[in-house]
């Protein structure tokens, strides 16, 4: 599983720019960019698994307050084949090779479902609800090491 990184303009992101799965998720990434700025490796990625476009993923933002959350997405149409469970293991080897004293966070919906099922398997524990300026109430989710 490769994790392509996307560029921080839309016109430098060409591979994915006609791709109908990538298109949405391309520009939204881009705008999100501009917001909270571009500092590689924290940022978007698309994942490639077989040659094939499977998903979307990265941190949202670079680390604040010695934190960085993650988010992933896994395309209808590889849902539950392992693939969000390998995406967010690389987010996670990722994130620690860059700053060993990361902590690592997700959020997700507040109800047992796929996402928490994935960041239970990579040893992330939930610590609650929290309110989510987007989202609302969630809960938080912190990586726990090995």
């Amino acid at each position: 599983m490769e994790l392509i990184p996307i560029k921080e303009k839309l016109d430098e992101n060409a591979e994915f720019a006609s791709h109908p799965l990538c298109e949405e998720i391309l520009s939204m990434t881009v705008n999100y960019y501009k917001n909270v700025g571009y500092s590689p490796p924290w940022i978007g990625y698309f994942v490639k698994h077989n040659n094939v476009m499977v998903a979307s993923a990265g941190f949202k933002g670079r680390p604040m307050n010695g934190s960085v959350e993650i988010a992933y997405g896994t395309y209808e149409n590889f849902r539950r084949q392992g693939i969000g469970t390998t995406i967010c293991k690389q987010l996670v080897e990722l994130a620690l090779m860059t700053d060993p004293a990361v902590r690592i966070t997700a959020r997700t919906l507040p109800q047992n479902n796929f996402s928490t099922r994935i960041l239970e398997k990579n040893n992330f524990v939930c610590l609650g609800i929290v309110e989510d300026l987007d989202d609302g109430s969630v809960w938080e989710w912190e990586y726990q090491g090995n």
